[in-house]
């Protein structure tokens, strides 16, 4: 399984959020590039990059500091936040992200996601399902879309995508565990590569992921808070590819 720790970007520093919630950012990390070093120093060989201020307001002031990421840090980036056209998409694309999260325009515009996948390929696009009580949140998670998570999970297999990152918003930066039971129907559902993300909190809840067969985990807040060990987490959780 994948580990997969993360920086959030927002106003240009390295952030956590508590559920999602923009008034509860605090900075965790001084620079995104020695973060990353120090992921990679711990054997991670991907990171996970959120640019916030593209989620919600869909401008890039991030970029420069992911686009250092990319480009110097060795690691493989996987970028979400903000990919809301064709256009978005390229630009991700060309930045050289390893793979792009669709969140958002997923469930409002299909269509980009249809676009990813044709010029890019299934290896360089995930869908990001983000949901709060089982329905599907969108714009920076601050707006009810209306759908299930699992529907929207089948209708994407359905278009080719191969690779879900699943968050549940309720335990998003809140070391509470990750939302097993949701995960579970989510691999009942389909059969794409499945990343958990939000919850995850101690060793134990990367073993249990591991042994529920799921392809990856994202590390957030129980890095900076110290409640695990990257390179323990990076052990337990196998290869890294």
């Amino acid at each position: 399984m994948i580990i997969l720790p993360a920086i959030d970007m927002k106003d240009g520093r390295c952030v956590r959020l508590r559920k999602g919630e923009f008034s509860t950012a605090s900075q965790v990390a001084d620079n995104a590039m020695e973060t990353a070093r120090i992921f990679a120093a711990a054997g991670a060989r991907w990171v996970h990059m959120v640019d916030l201020d593209g989620a919600r307001d869909g401008i890039r002031q991030n970029f420069p500091a992911i686009h250092e990421v990319i480009q110097q840090s060795d690691l493989q980036v996987e970028l979400g936040g903000g990919i809301k056209s064709c256009a978005d998409v390229d630009a991700v694309a060309g930045a050289g992200a390893a793979r792009m999260v669709i969140g958002s325009a997923a469930a409002a515009h299909p269509e980009v996601v249809e676009y990813a996948l044709k010029q890019y390929g299934p290896d360089r696009v995930a869908v990001g399902i983000d949901c709060l009580n089982g329905r599907v949140r969108t714009a920076g998670w601050e707006q009810d879309s209306g759908l299930d998570y699992l529907e929207l999970a089948q209708k994407m297999e359905e278009k080719g995508i191969r690779t879900i990152i699943f968050t549940d918003i309720a335990t998003d930066g809140m070391l509470c565990g990750p939302s097993f039971g949701q995960l579970a129907a989510l691999q009942s559902a389909v059969g794409c590569d499945i990343v958990a993300s939000g919850g995850v909190t101690t060793l134990d809840d990367v073993k249990r992921l591991r042994d529920m067969g799921l392809y990856g985990a994202i590390i957030g807040k129980a890095y900076y808070a110290g409640t695990i060990d990257l390179a323990e987490a990076v052990r337990e959780g196998g290869a890294q590819q």
